[in-house]
């Protein structure tokens, strides 16, 4: 088996752990997450879009068939599943089941940004929703959800989904984003966002405060928050280096960083060990700790 990374954050690599049952196959893998029982999720852009499989890799089913047009963003908070419709502009949650909970946006309406297309950079900002890029709940109650495809903002809203505020506007300074693509909150509630096209990290208080930033990354795909404390972020090839795994710990220092597939997505159980979702591959790919 392959080791990865160094110390503490040592990983032996498992390629393409999971294994769906006789004649089936994974569609691209968006994202990955794990719930209180390191149950994994995988979230694929096919029916139907979220597999389950046990830690040790064990088919457990599947559901969501017609549910989500266009699987993108999936985090798992106290056991509830929040995802995000990426081409039909609805944010959704469901329970570890798969039954409805609460649905924001009206589905196949977009907010009017002036972006229509690549390089995703939005002429202006705009309410909820233009192609939403991740959902999550916080520990204050509200709902997140970045709006980054066709647009550039962080909108927040009520547990009922009444909208609070938003915030962002295109661009490179601070507060601004270029595809919010990701986001995760640590204990004390601080926000931290994946501002993937501008290659960095932007962190904000719960209403919006602009509170600092880590650069020095590949464009960020997705960042995780573990039960360690640490934030597990999944970095795109840049300037001739290929996609990696990133830790860090709560301050922003990099614990470890090494080379992965084309991984869109990073889920970690109670014990460390990290699943990457493939895009390219359309399979997931297990590091299990060591150090």
């Amino acid at each position: 088996m392959t080791q990865v990374g160094t110390g503490k954050h040592t990983y032996e690599l498992i390629p393409d752990f999971f294994k769906l049952p006789n004649g089936e196959s994974f569609g691209l893998v968006s994202r990955v997450a794990t719930d209180s029982n390191d149950r994994v999720y995988v979230f694929q852009r096919k029916d139907p879009p979220v597999v389950v499989f046990d830690r040790e890799g064990k088919y457990l089913g599947a559901w969501g068939s017609g549910a989500v047009t266009d699987p993108h963003g999936l985090k798992i908070v106290d056991d509830v599943v929040y995802t995000t419709d990426r081409s039909d502009s609805v944010a959704k949650s469901f329970t570890l089941d798969g039954k409805p909970l609460l649905e924001l946006g009206e589905r196949g309406v977009h907010s009017d940004t002036g972006c229509v297309g690549s390089p995703w950079l939005a002429l202006r900002a705009a309410g909820p929703f233009n192609h939403p890029t991740e959902m999550i709940a916080h520990h204050n109650g509200d709902i997140y959800v970045t709006d980054g495809y066709r647009n550039a903002r962080v909108h927040r809203f009520t547990r009922d989904g009444r909208l609070v505020k938003s915030w962002g506007t295109p661009g490179k300074g601070e507060g601004e984003f270029h595809l919010p693509h990701s986001v995760a909150f640590d204990d004390d509630g601080k926000l931290y966002v994946a501002d993937r096209s501008n290659k960095r990290i932007q962190i904000f208080s719960p209403d919006g405060d602009f509170l600092g930033q880590w650069t020095g990354m590949g464009g960020p795909n997705d960042i995780t928050r573990g039960k360690d404390g640490n934030f597990y972020i999944a970095e795109q090839e840049d300037g001739g280096k290929p996609a990696q795994v990133c830790v860090r710990d709560g301050q922003g220092t990099v614990l470890v960083r090494f080379d992965s597939r084309h991984d869109h997505g990073v889920g970690v159980d109670s014990r460390g060990d990290i699943y990457a979702g493939l895009t390219t591959e359309r399979s997931v790919d297990k590091f299990v700790r060591k150090g």
